[in-house]
């Protein structure tokens, strides 16, 4: 298996991308993976110089240009054309390559991956895909949290689809349990969009579809693919990111504003750190962006050599799973109309 790692994309590249690649290749999941990395020559000289003991498992592309967070995504991709984020794309698409990890700008990545890897045949839109951990120790995969602001009834058909095979392949969950995003959980709310799109999901044969689903319930682990449009998905996570640092950040400030919070926060310090672990995006990975004719991780823009590392290593799992030839063989028959 061969891994593309865009070392230039990300608010932190390249050292933390470097310091997550050294640190994946430590895990023992990591075996038998190599890694092709692109980007800027000096860069990647002087990481080869100072860490000989992965040459045999890294092959370095230089590359010229890089994709800046604040560029026109398009644009971009088309002016470009040596940068290391379109050579890592152009290595999926070439087959030299399993899976891509980019850090790099969202847009950038979504539309390169559309115009250069292309999406699978019968696929009508890519769709982004994370995973929120739950208070029943499990994880809900928000799909679509990004990609798609405005979508069609048959989008979604496609984007609960696309989730319930990544869960199953990647995480593991027999069966997913797939909910609509909706104001209510009854049947008759929601927008044009949202009901129909219910009617339709109650149709397809052997989705495991429990209705309509309120955003409240995202981390209750009351479902496990909660499919949405791009725009509500994005706001739900952005949401619940905030909340989770508030929740932190303000738990910490009441322990710290007296001498008995101290204590007990010296005291409760081992269920503090769990709680911290749980609520880090870091332990989670990155978003596949499903739909596309060759694996794509996005890691978090903020992305720390940790995150890099669990990218990678959720790469792998795409890989072993076999998302996207799955994706890819039913794609084909799926024939849903918009």
């Amino acid at each position: 298996m061969k891994l593309a790692v865009d070392v230039m994309g990300g608010d932190n590249a390249p050292q933390a991308v470097l310091d997550g690649v050294l640190a994946f290749l430590k895990e023992p999941e990591a075996e038998g993976v190599n890694l092709k990395l692109f980007g800027n020559e000096d860069v990647l000289k002087a990481f080869a110089a100072a860490h000989p003991e992965v040459s045999d498992r890294t092959e370095t592309v230089f590359t010229t240009e890089t994709i800046d967070m604040g560029e026109h995504p398009t644009e971009a991709i088309r002016k470009k054309k040596d940068s290391s984020l379109v050579k890592a794309l152009e290595c999926v698409r070439d087959h030299e390559a399993d899976c891509l990890f980019s850090a790099g700008s969202t847009g950038a990545v979504l539309t390169g991956a559309t115009l250069i890897v292309r999406r699978h045949k019968g696929i009508k839109r890519p769709a982004l895909a994370t995973l929120i951990p739950t208070m029943a120790g499990t994880v809900t995969e928000i799909i679509d949290c990004g990609a798609n602001t405005d979508c069609k009834p048959g989008y979604l058909v496609q984007f609960a689809l696309m989730g319930a095979a990544y869960l199953e392949a990647v995480e593991g969950v027999k069966n997913p349990r797939v909910g609509l995003l909706c104001n209510g959980t009854e049947e008759e709310k929601g927008n044009a969009l949202v009901k129909e799109a219910h009617q339709r999901l109650k149709a397809v044969e052997g989705l495991n579809f429990i209705g309509n689903v309120e955003a409240r319930d995202l981390t209750s682990g009351a479902v496990d693919v909660l499919v949405c449009d791009g725009f509500d998905g994005n706001v739900m996570l952005k949401t619940t990111e905030g909340v989770a640092k508030w929740i932190a950040t303000m738990l910490k400030k009441s322990l710290m504003e007296s001498a008995r919070g101290k204590m007990a926060g010296l005291i409760g310090r081992p269920a503090f750190n769990s709680l911290k672990k749980k609520l880090d995006y870091t332990e989670y990975g990155g978003a596949p962006l499903l739909g596309i004719n060759g694996g794509i991780i996005k890691g978090h823009g903020s992305s720390d050599a940790k995150s890099v590392k669990v990218c990678l290593l959720q790469a792998t799992r795409l890989v072993r799973g076999g998302v996207t030839e799955t994706i890819g063989a039913f794609a084909e028959t799926l024939n849903i109309e918009d």
